[in-house]
């Protein structure tokens, strides 16, 4: 079933189950994929519903640190479950072995040996770890510790 279709699915069941928070997440969600449906000259297919996912994800996830920083813990509590929410849309995330690997042999390729060619590194890690939702600082930080 399409990302698209679950979440309206969910949001049916999040209005009989009278999950009020639950239900503006998945509204927030699904406007969001609305949006990026008309920005696009086809239908949406589920990889760029990805991206939009891990988008928002990220969204959550700075908001909730930054939330965290002024001392308002409620809110920074409420985007970290709207995050939670969002996640289990997302495929699971590759382990920290396929990472390390993936960046491993990207190296290798490459034949990489200095900071300079980090961007081409993360490039073909990105290419090799492709239909997982990959955290792009973490893999920024594992490949310049790498290369370093």
């Amino acid at each position: 079933m399409p990302i698209a279709d679950q979440i309206s699915r969910d949001m049916t069941e999040a209005m009989k189950a009278k999950q009020s928070d639950r239900l503006n997440a998945l509204r927030m969600v699904k406007t969001a994929l609305k949006l990026r449906e008309t920005e696009l000259t086809g239908p949406m297919d589920d990889a760029e519903a990805m991206k939009v996912l891990q988008k928002l994800l990220n969204q959550r996830h700075d908001a909730a640190e930054q939330y965290r920083a002024a001392g308002r813990a409620d809110r920074a509590e409420k985007e970290e479950e709207e995050a939670r929410l969002i996640q289990s849309y997302l495929p699971v995330p590759p382990t920290q072995e396929e990472v390390l690997a993936a960046i491993e042999s990207s190296v290798t390729e490459l034949g990489a040996s200095s900071v300079k060619e980090m961007g081409a590194v993360i490039k073909l890690a990105r290419q090799k770890l492709e239909g997982k939702p990959i955290d792009g600082k973490m893999l920024s930080d594992q490949v310049k510790a790498r290369l370093s």
